[in-house]
């Protein structure tokens, strides 16, 4: 049976559990009180009230001063009914043994942790209310938005299709006639149009007018607004009323530059377009959308959020249930545990319902305006279904684990018979050309089984890594979907290892065996974009999205999930200078266009091998630009592109060092290079890491810890400077093979990957226990609708 405070330790909420009743805390508590009775036995027992006043008959027989001990023993009853009472006081009243200072110690123990806990609920109880009253402020005002909008579109639709005469009188004989007449007649189309105009210019000033109405009886104040028609010839005047989008898209990034605007207010009612048309009906339409997915949302989190404080109220429940019975136990007092759990239960977060009934409103509001009635539909975004582990997927780890382990030891073996590890010139070019196809794939392995292994480490120290990264829970990977995807990859690379080495030895199958990595490229690729729902399908188009983003950084919003990606891609540039040879072969292989040594040898395809060394490092310090204009001119940031910078200053000296290999560029390669590595080092630990806080407790860390040994971090923090300088050997020149120097790049590349697969686990840790210190376990949704007075 597992013990309740590890029940609890699974169940809470990571980022409230300073807010949770300390549990394990009060159990030493009730274990001093147990020892503490343990050395005074006689202070254990304490005899009833009948059993006291009736000692005297029962030891000592009958005396003369009975009628005096009865005396006391009725003031002492009444005493002790007066107690009863005040019933939440009791258990600090009640009499306790001179022995007993544990359970007083215990008594007020518990009293602080319910009152921690009780002000917390009250807090969130508040906060959610008034968001939930927010929310339904604008829902409120978009379904009135939304109703003019229709409204006027119907009205366009209409004079679209009728002409101006049927539309006055729609039963007129002579309408068909006068079309006709209309549409011959040049001067009658001009006076038409003209009189369109003014009336679709008339129509939106009505519009404006009545979406101001609409505004203002939902409390909005308009700045600014007019009031009455345009007059003829004259623009109508506009109301001042703005949908807040943020700029998190490119459009409206590259609007916000041209404004010269942080964040992007769009206008709700347009104006006119240049041709003279009034195109505002779609645009508003395009907006309104926007503002309903924004509000849709704020209602998913509001959802989840009200389930969160349901459960915190429930487990803490249980937890003071649990505890008072042991203090009960232990302290032979159930009185006192009885009492204290009645005032427990009368308590803010456990006797108040609001949160159960906004429970039920919002899922009834949410059914009704984004889900058609349709309360399966709406159940899908509000509680959606968790998948459920299946051992299928550790079966094919296995299988798949086992499978690549054989292959590469068939591999190794055949290579060895084969002699490609020799330094003959006949076998060098197997290495030269084959070597960068298959390492795109070994190195991709290697990242996701680093990626496996945090995942595992994130879930057994209760790391929120999908409320971090803003990942579905129902459709993230786990560690077993990871270590599955590399497992299946490896295996099908070696394989191809295998038959690719068979046929280029065999005198039948050479011709085939250079368009097998094609193939396998082709095979891949193709599963990679595949748009069924197969192979994790989320998971690969999320990932699509996320490289979309920060290849056209910075005209994207930048999220963690966006340049926790760009700095994986930092620790990949050996692979993506792989894959930019491997389309030089397979376009000199298919195409005919260049010989192979050209992808090796030619000047114009080094410089983009070296242009592609640039991008990962350029497209972070855009990154970095832009979370400085957006998150209030934070310095951090800049000097975090400082960093990225220093990178971008490295890699170009050591382009000119590959070049132009003399000492003065090695100079500078060596002293750019230790200047950026100590700022890299200096941002590892003190900035991503937290560590390095004087004032703490613990020594060179900081005050709160997820692992329990606390030498695991020093230890962390060497590894990492010592794969930080691992940079020593690439400006080596090592007098080895083609072999051997494809096998040194290749270590030093994973040793890059598996460093940042290590850095990975503490930069999360500190970005959950910065979420734990704020409390923060939901996601802030902006509204759409915001009053001008606000800004």
């Amino acid at each position: 049976m597992v013990k309740f405070s590890r029940e609890l330790e699974a169940q809470l909420i990571p980022e409230w559990k300073e807010a949770f009743v300390n549990y394990k805390f009060l159990k030493k508590h009730i274990k001093k009180i147990k020892i503490a009775l343990l050395h005074h036995p006689s202070s254990t027992d304490p005899l009833p009230d009948d059993a006291s006043s009736h000692a005297g008959d029962v030891g000592y027989g009958f005396s003369l001063l009975d009628p005096v001990r009865s005396l006391a023993s009725r003031l002492r009853h009444r005493r002790h009914t007066s107690h009863q009472l005040d019933e939440e006081n009791m258990y600090e009243m009640e009499l306790i043994q001179p022995g007993d200072q544990e359970v007083k110690v215990f008594l007020e123990k518990a009293d602080m942790e319910l009152e921690k806990v009780n002000n917390f609920y009250t807090t969130k109880e508040a906060e959610f209310c008034e968001r939930a009253e927010a929310l339904i402020k604008q829902l409120q005002i978009l379904s009135d938005v939304k109703e003019v909008l229709d409204n006027f579109c119907q009205r366009q639709q209409r004079r679209r299709i009728l002409p101006p005469d049927s539309v006055a009188s729609p039963g007129s004989p002579g309408t068909l006639l006068s079309r006709v007449n209309s549409q011959s007649s040049d001067l009658s189309v001009q006076s038409e149009s003209t009189e369109e105009a003014d009336q679709m210019q008339s129509d939106s000033s009505l519009m404006a007018e009545e979406v101001i109405a609409v505004l203002e009886k939902n409390g909005v104040k308009i700045i600014g607004a007019a009031r009455g028609k345009a007059k003829k010839g004259t623009k109508p005047k506009m109301a001042s009323m703005r949908i807040d989008i943020p700029p998190s898209t490119p459009t409206r990034t590259i609007a916000a530059v041209t404004s010269v605007v942080s964040s992007v207010w769009e206008d709700l009612i347009n104006g006119s377009r240049k041709d003279g048309t009034t195109g505002g009906s779609y645009i508003n339409n395009k907006k309104i959308q926007c503002a309903e997915k924004m509000i849709r949302g704020a209602f998913v989190e509001l959802y989840r959020g009200l389930g969160l404080i349901k459960k915190f109220s429930s487990l803490n429940m249980q937890a003071f249930t649990k505890i008072m019975k042991k203090f009960g136990k232990v302290s032979r007092q159930q009185s006192t545990a009885e009492t204290f759990l009645r005032k427990v239960k009368s308590s803010q977060f456990v006797s108040s319902d609001k949160v159960i009934k906004l429970g039920d409103e919002v899922e009834g509001i949410f059914t009704q305006h984004f889900a058609g009635n349709d309360r399966k539909k709406a159940m899908k975004f509000l509680r959606p279904r968790q998948p459920k582990d299946s051992h299928l997927v550790t079966f094919f780890v296995g299988l798949f684990t086992g499978s690549f382990v054989t292959l590469f030891g068939v591999y190794a073996v055949l290579a060895h018979l084969c002699g490609i590890f020799s330094s003959s010139p006949d076998k060098s070019g197997y290495v030269e050309s084959f070597y960068p196809v298959f390492s795109i794939y070994a190195l991709v392995s290697l990242h996701v089984f680093m990626y496996g292994c945090n995942l595992f480490m994130w879930r057994n120290t209760r790391i929120n890594q999908n409320f971090i990264f803003e990942f579905a829970t129902n459709t993230a990977l786990k560690p077993r979907d990871a270590f599955l995807i590399c497992a299946s990859l490896m295996t099908t690379v070696v394989g191809a290892m295998v038959i690719h080495l068979v046929l280029n030895s065999s005198r039948v199958g050479t011709k085939h065996a250079d368009t097998l990595p094609g193939l396998l490229s082709l095979l891949l690729i193709g599963l990679f974009i595949c748009p069924f729902n197969v192979f994790y399908r989320s998971t690969r188009y999320c990932l699509l999205r996320v490289i979309r983003n920060i290849i056209l950084a910075p005209l994207y919003k930048v999220v963690m999930v966006d340049f926790f990606m760009a700095d994986q891609l930092c620790s990949q540039i050996p692979l993506m200078r792989h894959i930019e040879f491997t389309a030089c072969y397979f376009m000199a292989m298919i195409f005919k266009t260049h010989s192979y040594d050209t992808c090796s040898h030619s000047p114009q395809y080094k410089m983009i091998a070296y242009t592609i060394s640039f991008l990962p490092y350029y497209w972070r310090f855009m990154q970095c630009l832009r979370r400085y204009f957006e998150e209030g001119h934070d310095r951090n940031h800049l000097t975090n592109a400082g960093k990225y910078g220093s990178a971008l200053v490295v890699a170009f000296f050591r382009v000119m060092y590959t070049e132009h290999p003399n000492q003065t560029w090695l100079a500078f390669v060596i002293i750019f290079s230790i200047f950026a590595t100590c700022y890299q080092l200096y941002w590892d630990f003190v900035k991503d890491w937290g560590f390095f806080d004087l004032e703490s407790k613990n020594f060179l860390l900081r005050d709160d810890l997820v692992l329990k040994h606390k030498f695991i971090y020093y230890i962390s923090m060497g590894v990492n400077l010592g794969l930080r300088l691992a940079w020593v050997f690439s400006v080596m020149h090592l007098n080895v093979g083609p072999f051997e120097h494809r096998l040194i790049d290749f270590v030093l590349a994973s040793l890059e990957v598996i460093r940042r697969g290590h850095w990975n686990f503490y930069r999360l840790e500190n970005e959950h226990l910065n979420n734990v210190g704020k409390f923060r376990a939901l996601k802030e949704v902006p509204l759409p609708f915001r009053e001008m007075d606000s800004d």
